[in-house]
Formats: structure tokens, C-alpha cells, sequence
């Protein structure tokens, strides 16, 4: 369905793929981080509280939209002592901030 709505898009431009998907902004991604805790519900507290200004989801995990456009979601492992952490923001720089502040939280 996806490539369809691809397709539509493209029907209306005089140019290639490439050039036409230039035009959105790509993410910074961190990929998935995990990282060994023995209390992971006491970890997602710590964070959400470091993060007052900002909005929750908890549909899966913890996701937390900042108002600069960042995001992360955090969530425990169903089958391993694990907290996954995906971090992404607009510019790389901000991603690996974002990405240090939670972490540091999570392993400390």
C-alpha cells in the first residue's frame, strides 16, 4: 500500500525518485541500544521524571516526544533483563546528546 501512495505521489513530478525524496528531511537514528538493568520499571520512572516538559506514550514502552521533534522510546525486553533504547532527532548532533542524557540515566 505504501508503494502505491509512492507511486501517486510520483505520478505528478517531472523528476526521479531521488530528487523527489531530497525534498523530506531524514531523522538521525541511534538504531536499538540495550542495556542490562536489574529494575527496569524503576529505570522508565527515572527517566519519564527527567523529562517533565515532554509527552508519553506508552502504547509500547515509553516513547517520549520532545518539542524540538526529537523522540526515543524505551521499553523492557519481554524475555531478558533488558531496557531498548531507539533515539531519534533532526540533526545528528542532538540525537547523540539525547541519546547520552537517557543512557546515562538507564546505566547509572
Amino acid at each position: 500500500l505504501a508503494a502505491l501512495h509512492v507511486l501517486a505521489a510520483l505520478g505528478g513530478q517531472n523528476q526521479p525518485l531521488s530528487l523527489f525524496a531530497a525534498d523530506f528531511e531524514r531523522y538521525a537514528a541511534s538504531g536499538e541500544i540495550n542495556s542490562t538493568v536489574a529494575d527496569a520499571t524503576a529505570k522508565v520512572a527515572e527517566v519519564r521524571a527527567a523529562f517533565p516538559e515532554a509527552t508519553f506514550d506508552e502504547l509500547d514502552g515509553m516513547t517520549v516526544q520532545l518539542a524540538d521533534g526529537s523522540w526515543f522510546n524505551l521499553r523492557a525486553s519481554n524475555t531478558e533483563p533488558l531496557l531498548r533504547l531507539n533515539v531519534e532527532a533532526p540533526k545528528p548532533d542532538r540525537m547523540a546528546v539525547l541519546r547520552d542524557e537517557v543512557l546515562g540515566i538507564v546505566r547509572g
